[in-house]
């Protein structure tokens, strides 16, 4: 901890605390099985301190690990799922959509985004995450949508 020196401003020393805390904590793992399992060697999410990442998700169903009947070309079921399974990865970090601060969202096609904006809107209906759009040439699974999210939580566990 480094003392703030009375002839420099405090916000410098304050801003180096808060780095010299992150650079010497460890991240946690996060897992639920509410959520589906990864698909590569990555983490559902991890944690720093009370920032929370989450990986990309994509709408597969947590029980089976494949997307659901008919939904293989369904934006909108897949984007759905997609945002239940944030939630439940953001329980699991003791998190919730109302602490998401930024997402990503990867589509297959920009002709899918009103519909993506649609059940997006619904998850956060106030104050909702900054936020970026990209179009991609193809997705894990062959998804049609993905998200990934930056949170917090009141308080590291």
């Amino acid at each position: 901890q480094l003392a703030c020196p009375l002839d420099l401003g405090c916000h410098s020393v304050q801003l180096a605390n808060f780095l010299i805390a992150i650079m010497s904590a460890e991240h946690e793992v996060v897992f639920t099985p509410d959520a589906p399992a990864p698909i590569g060697p990555y983490s559902q999410a991890t944690a720093l301190g009370n920032m929370i990442f989450v990986s990309g998700c994509i709408g597969l169903d947590p029980v089976t690990g494949a997307f659901p009947a008919g939904a293989e070309t369904d934006v909108e079921a897949q984007t759905e799922l997609v945002l239940k399974n944030m939630q439940a990865i953001l329980r699991a970090a003791s998190s919730d959509m109302n602490k998401v601060v930024k997402t990503t969202i990867l589509l297959r096609s920009m002709d899918d985004f009103a519909k993506v904006n649609a059940i997006y809107a619904k998850y956060f209906p106030s104050n909702p995450p900054a936020r970026a759009t990209f179009a991609v040439a193809g997705l894990p699974k062959n998804a049609l949508v993905e998200i990934e999210c930056v949170a917090y939580r009141q308080s590291a566990l």
